[in-house]
């Protein structure tokens, strides 16, 4: 049985942003592996680019991946301002690690991060994972609208 990693990977995920850093500090391709990670499981994340990649990861505040082996097979990433609001974004497992509760930890490590433990309203968007959320305490809100802008 292969190993499990889980990694907080510091702001801006310089390792594996630069190096393609993965378990233990070793290269690993990481960021093209990251890239198809997304690119296979979640249709909102298909065909983002190794340069716009490179961009998320080094804005993001809050950054988590789970290995297994040399494989990345889930990620999730947080943006807040520490204090009133942050967002939970592309929390994504591979479809053939689903229900090994690899989104949970990803989840609980995000929530649990210094930067986003204390703040006072963090919110998600999810398009068929409502029940899983709420065991996190995610509610659905029906008092306000999602308002997008796409470019």
């Amino acid at each position: 049985m292969k190993a499990i990693s889980l990694i907080k990977h510091s702001k801006g995920a310089l390792g594996l942003r630069f190096f393609g850093l993965g378990p233990n500090f070793r290269p690993t391709n990481g960021l093209n592996k990251l890239q198809k990670l997304l690119d296979k499981n979640a249709f909102w994340t298909k065909n983002r680019t190794i340069h716009d990649l490179k961009k998320c990861l080094a804005n993001s505040d809050v950054i988590v991946s789970v290995w297994v082996g040399r494989e990345i097979v889930g990620f999730g990433r947080a943006l807040t301002d520490g204090v009133y609001r942050g967002v939970l974004w592309d929390i994504v497992i591979d479809q053939n690690h689903q229900g090994n509760g690899y989104g949970s930890l990803i989840v609980k490590n995000l929530l649990s991060s210094k930067k986003i433990k204390n703040t006072k309203k963090l919110y998600l968007m999810t398009t068929n994972k409502k029940l899983f959320y709420s065991q996190f305490d995610f509610k659905e809100v029906i008092s306000q609208d999602l308002l997008i802008r796409e470019i």
